[in-house]
């Protein structure tokens, strides 16, 4: 039994990519009880109405997951969206924690606050050391000032609250919208869809953004939300990077993607597209150091999430998850 487990722990999104992860490893062998709300029953964007959900509820964990969050061409085109909501999202759930004397805060981040061209593979020391990516700058900024707040929480109030960076992470209730996912559940909808057309006799390309050079780093969700249960029973505190520690180039990533959905056609890269920062790997030997470590290998989540990709296709719109 860990010191909170008779409390109820607030999972603010829960309903997306990590929210939903973490209520699902609640679920597994943890006492504490998730409490969840939609965005119906609480608009975390009314400080009002987030204050009062803390006033009468009075949770004992925060799980901060909860984020206006996309890929490449949504952060760059609705740069206000990204940059005013998750920073009022943060305020009003932060500020509603701290009012209410919250003692147990996990705020996740992203791997993007970090420096554009930081040393590889990045450290937590390395925040605040250089120019960001442009096209996720307004996204990265918002986190940046969430962290903060967490750090000023501890500085002036002695709240020992927890800040997680993971890396691109990738798993069950992912995003496959073309227009809003990230890369990796954006090529599994594109290869399925293309492996579909090839059996159906089309022999069309797949044709994908930036020249396919930069590398990056995944991690399956599941893992992530264990890191953030491990550290908050260890009672840390601070900033901590959460990887898988390899990674790859895109162009390595779209041919295992491709190979798993058996798609046997041709890929066609248009490098005047954006391909973004060129490396994201992080360095996790602090988080590594109290004892976690990632057990589910890239290939396998991977297929574990494309067979749920799939198993979605045949439910209507709406009831998957």
């Amino acid at each position: 039994m860990t010191p909170w487990s008779q409390d109820r722990a607030f999972v603010a999104g829960h309903r997306g990519l990590l929210g939903s992860a973490i209520v699902r490893a609640l679920a597994n062998g943890n006492a504490l009880d998730p409490l969840v709300r939609t965005r119906d029953e609480l608009d975390l964007m009314d400080q009002r109405a987030v204050h009062t959900f803390f006033r009468e509820n009075k949770p004992g964990t925060v799980f901060f997951a909860a984020a206006k969050v996309g890929g490449i061409v949504a952060n760059n085109s609705y740069r206000w969206d990204f940059l005013y909501q998750n920073m009022v999202i943060e305020a009003n759930v932060l500020g509603a924690a701290l009012e209410n004397g919250i003692e147990r805060v996990v705020f996740f981040g992203s791997s993007c606050i970090y420096p554009r061209l930081a040393p590889q593979p990045i450290s937590e020391d390395d925040l605040l050391t250089g120019t960001l990516e442009y096209t996720n700058e307004p996204y990265a900024i918002a986190k940046i000032a969430g962290l903060k707040l967490v750090e000023a929480a501890g500085a002036q109030f002695g709240k020992r609250w927890l800040s997680l960076m993971p890396t691109n992470l990738y798993g069950q209730n992912d995003n496959f919208d073309l227009e809003t996912s990230h890369v990796l559940p954006a090529l599994i909808r594109k290869f399925h869809e293309a492996a579909e057309r090839h059996r159906a006799g089309d022999d069309a390309v797949v044709k994908l953004w930036g020249s396919g050079s930069v590398k990056r780093e995944f991690l399956h969700v599941d893992d992530a939300a264990l890191a953030a249960i491990s550290l908050l029973d260890s009672g840390a505190t601070g900033l901590y990077n959460v990887g898988y520690g390899s990674d790859l180039t895109i162009k390595e990533l779209a041919t295992l993607i491709a190979k798993i959905v058996d798609y046997p056609g041709e890929i066609e890269w248009d490098s005047s597209k954006p391909d973004g920062t060129p490396r994201k790997l992080l360095d996790s030997k602090k988080i590594r150091a109290t004892g976690w470590a990632p057990s589910i290998d890239l290939e396998d989540g991977i297929r574990r999430t494309y067979d749920w990709y799939r198993s979605t296709l045949a439910v209507p719109a709406g009831k998957a998850g």
